[in-house]
């Protein structure tokens, strides 16, 4: 697996100024401020067993490490303070003072940022992190504005698993396949019948025939158990989708802090870019541990029919851009920087 460098650094430091500004300096005022205690709320949509929540866990106890107890962060996973499609509306009208989600669980919310979803072959979920959180810091599209974004992580590639082998389109067509959202469209596109379905909802139907495949990271077919149920993974990385997930913080929230501890959480979240990137490589080599040791067949595409998987997502790409150009913003640069990036990444050795 080639491993993309980029410059997320660089990207993240940007992305803090860019998007934000410096904030109100100093905010609580001198003396005062050193010893003032201030009490934060992190709403996580994962549920608190999941890598992502634990990892979530962890920069919030660094964060109030660094600052020798003056930060004080209380994380609520599951949803359980608010809703996953109902997180950043929470962040931004001070419901929680921190927020981590999915941008596409409010459809059209974030019209430019749609684009970091795409089908267009991320190849790891560390890449994927890394970029996305570069290209939020290069665009830093308005639709973002009224929150501080600390950074954004995604998953690894989708891949399609099915109860009967896919080994070419035709093999595909009509298939009733799980999908949502972005998922659900390539789904459509591919010829297959999509059906809109959660992933809690996945494994029954799986079973019970309601479906005959699903595309996903591979690492819920370990963490959902769902490769107990299916018998064959089509990869799909060369289209593979990925899901963007922000995390944010109240502007208000933001700006009542002093510079010493604005600059500690931009730090930590700095480092914390990677580790959610590697946790979620980390997910999806036990998910492909999972799946072989369970004797399930890894279906490899040739190139000859990997292009015609890649033909059929143009239509995807070329809504987007018309999308995003219809409402003045740079979906096309937006959608050419991504690809320069995966170039990139896939020359590297």
């Amino acid at each position: 697996m080639k491993k993309y460098l980029g410059l997320a650094g660089v990207g993240f430091v940007a992305l803090g100024l860019a998007l934000s500004g410096c904030g109100k300096r100093d905010a609580a005022g001198g003396d005062a401020a050193a010893d003032k205690t201030y009490k934060l709320t992190y709403s996580v949509f994962f549920p608190p067993m999941h890598i992502q929540a634990q990892t979530a866990t962890e920069w919030a106890r660094e964060v109030e490490k660094r600052s020798g107890g003056r930060l004080q962060i209380t994380v609520y996973p599951g949803g359980t303070l608010t809703k996953a499609d109902q997180c950043w509306q929470g962040v931004l009208n001070g419901i929680s003072d921190l927020g981590m989600s999915c941008f596409a669980y409010t459809p059209g919310r974030f019209p430019l940022l749609e684009a970091l979803d795409l089908p267009l072959g991320w190849p790891d979920g560390l890449t994927a992190t890394r970029m996305a959180t570069e290209l939020a810091a290069q665009f830093a599209p308005a639709e973002i504005q009224g929150a501080k974004l600390l950074y954004v992580h995604a998953h690894g590639p989708g891949i399609l698993a099915t109860k009967k082998p896919v080994r070419t389109l035709a093999d595909l067509k009509g298939m009733k396949i799980r999908g949502t959202g972005l998922s659900a469209g390539i789904a459509t596109a591919l010829g297959a019948t999509a059906v809109g379905m959660p992933q809690p909802e996945t494994y029954d139907a799986l079973q019970k025939g309601v479906v005959e495949g699903t595309f996903c990271p591979v690492e819920t077919l370990k963490g959902w158990k769902q490769g107990e149920v299916i018998a064959y993974i089509t990869d799909t990385k060369a289209i593979g989708y990925t899901t963007a997930m922000f995390v944010a913080m109240n502007q208000k929230s933001w700006d009542a802090l002093p510079t010493d501890l604005q600059e500690i959480i931009t730090t930590v979240s700095a480092e914390w870019v990677d580790k959610h990137g590697q946790a979620w490589n980390d997910a999806d080599e036990e998910g492909w541990a999972f799946v072989r040791d369970l004797g399930r067949e890894v279906i490899t595409l040739p190139p000859e029919e990997v292009a015609g998987w890649k033909a059929a997502m143009e239509p995807i790409l070329a809504d987007y851009v018309q999308r995003a150009t219809a409402k003045g913003l740079p979906g096309a640069e937006m959608l050419a920087a991504i690809q320069t990036r995966l170039a990139a990444a896939e020359s590297q050795p």
